[in-house]
């Protein structure tokens, strides 16, 4: 009889849920998976923080749609951990989380004195759909398939897994243990709904006049990204997404009204029918509520979501379907082609285009300010058209995120990545780094501030390690750029004399950074520079950074700050 060790248990049944690629830091309690990871053709990434390995995982679900495993060491190792899995854990993403543990006979419970031992499951229960610990060495793939189901499973979402030294050390007879592929244990999708309710949305699309769709992330984890275009374009309906799921459609569709844009408040608003898939309608989208969206009493809304917890959240639903979004869109397209032919644009489009122009004039004149130094806008616009519509984008920061937000459109689904939901700095490079290895065939440029890109620096040397020709761009400020109006604004200034901290240090010279790591690295000081630089980055094969010196004056106040305080900065809900 030949026995194997947790650790390599644990690799089976990875292996078995298709996993190719792990993310974390080494730890000593691992040597027994990390001896037999060549057996199962499983890559280990090894980041420099545990957060930004979490982050990684994390960017790979997002891109390819699929769980993704990190793992954090006993202790301090999982402890670091936490903030990222809080981050996915707000964005929707499933990032199964493993760590070590200390010795079960000297931590359950807890004798006192014992060495890196904290209250795990108490860290990670809060940040997590589900979270467990494994204490017996015949039930970890039991518990491998629960934490893939819960991860999985309605709204998407980050589990977690502590494994004591001993249990991963632990040896028995492989024969005694079920090690079962997802198909033998874990449910299906959903499918398209109950067919009554398919019916009762279609008569309302279908009788519609003025018929308006908004895309939550469901939309992009069931890859139903055509069937909701396809739909919107045969009701001649206006388009909106959340922030977090832009790039389901293409912002360059003619019906697309971008978060930050007041036709889309008003489009949304007049709206007779509003169709919402795969979202919780949440702060960001104002809670459902007026000015950007109509009254209930007026307005009948049909919410398609794989997670009946997120059904009529935040606003009452005329139709609630628990279903598949992307069977639940073909269901319903051509339940609508059957009912009405395909529509023509109403009335209200001509308004609301004015609307729109009105704001793409007002940043156009955002453009016009340097003061002699790089406007920040230009340098996002410039990145964006370096790149193929098809290239993976990733933003980080508070303004630098709003210059994105406006000049940086996205093009093509899974081809964004942002905190929109949590809002963590530092996410941008490992996030960035998480998309190449998940996309490697895809260009994935990372625009980010310099306060932002200061948490996670130190991952430009897994960057190089690893070969992963990521473009990160840094537009520096010199500072902390979103509290620089926000101090002004709160008249801390007034009260205190001058900015409080917000101030880093001018002689920084991020590209030397980069260089010093092993990547290549430019700083640009005019316009003209940026496009060269992009080029010579993508030449060099090797992750680059490029510093571009940004006005800070302009920096100030990008388009959209307003509206995006007057989202979250209220004082009352």
């Amino acid at each position: 009889m030949t026995e194997i060790t947790g650790g390599e248990l644990l690799l089976k049944c990875l292996k078995e849920e298709g996993v190719s690629v792990m993310f974390g830091i080494l730890d000593g309690s691992f040597n027994p998976f990390l001896a037999k990871l060549h057996k199962y053709d499983i890559r280990f990434v090894n980041a420099r923080h545990e957060t930004a390995a979490a982050n990684m995982a994390e960017a790979w679900a997002r891109i390819r749609g699929e769980p993704a495993v990190v793992i954090g060491g006993i202790g301090p190792g999982a402890a670091n951990m936490v903030s990222g899995i809080v981050t996915a854990y707000a964005e929707g993403s499933p990032v199964i989380a493993l760590s070590g543990q200390r010795r079960r006979n000297i931590i359950y419970p807890n004798r006192g004195g014992a060495f890196q031992n904290v209250d795990l499951l108490g860290l990670y229960g809060p940040v997590t759909k589900w979270s467990a610990g494994v204490r017996e060495w015949r039930r970890l793939p039991e518990l491998i398939r629960r934490a893939y189901r819960e991860a999985t499973s309605g709204r998407p979402g980050p589990v977690y897994l502590e494994i004591p030294e001993d249990v991963m050390r632990s040896s028995g007879d492989p024969e005694t243990v079920n090690v079962w592929s997802p198909s033998q244990y874990r449910a299906c999708k959903p499918g398209p709904g109950d067919p009554a309710l398919i019916a009762q949305a279609a008569d309302l699309l279908a009788r519609a006049e003025r018929p308006f769709l908004h895309a939550g992330a469901g939309v992009s984890w069931a890859a139903a990204w055509d069937e909701f275009v396809a739909l919107a374009d045969h009701l001649a309906a206006g388009i909106s997404t959340s922030l977090g799921a832009r790039g389901v459609v293409p912002e360059d569709h003619a019906r697309y009204f971008h978060p930050l844009d007041p036709a889309m408040q008003a489009a949304r608003a007049e709206a007779d029918v509003v169709l919402v898939v795969g979202g919780r309608v949440g702060e960001l989208d104002n809670w459902g509520r007026a000015p950007s969206w109509g009254d209930p009493a007026h307005q009948r809304v049909i919410h398609i979501d794989a997670d009946p917890a997120s059904i009529g959240l935040n606003r009452p639903v005329d139709v609630g379907l628990l279903a598949d979004a992307r069977a639940a869109l073909e269901s319903l397209l051509a339940a609508v082609q059957e009912r009405v032919a395909p529509r023509e644009e109403h009335a209200g489009f001509e308004r609301y285009r004015e609307l729109s122009q009105a704001r793409q004039a007002q940043l156009e004149q955002a453009l016009q300010e340097s003061g002699g130094q790089v406007n920040p806008g230009r340098a996002v616009r410039e990145v964006r058209d370096f790149f193929p519509r098809n290239a993976i984008a990733v933003q980080d920061g508070g303004n630098t995120s709003l210059w994105c937000a406006s000049f940086n459109p996205i093009l093509a689904p899974r081809s964004y990545l942002y905190t929109a939901k949590f809002g963590h700095l530092g996410t941008g490079l490992p996030y960035a780094i998480g998309a190449k290895l998940a996309a490697p065939d895809r260009p994935v440029y990372l625009i980010s501030g310099d306060g932002a890109i200061g948490f996670n620096i130190q991952e430009l040397e897994t960057a190089h390690r690893y070969n992963v020709s990521i473009t990160v761009v840094v537009l520096c400020d010199q500072g902390w750029g979103m509290e620089r109006p926000s101090q002004v604004f709160a008249q801390v200034v007034a009260q205190a004399g001058g900015m409080v901290e917000t101030e880093l240090s001018p002689d920084t010279r991020y590209d030397l950074v980069a260089e010093a790591f092993g990547c290549h690295g430019e700083m640009v000081e005019e316009l003209d520079q940026l496009r060269p630089a992009l080029e010579r980055a993508a030449a060099s094969g090797q992750p680059a950074l490029i510093q571009v010196m940004v006005n800070p004056e302009v920096n100030f106040a990008p388009p959209g700050l307003l509206e995006f305080s007057s989202m979250v900065y209220k004082a009352e809900d």
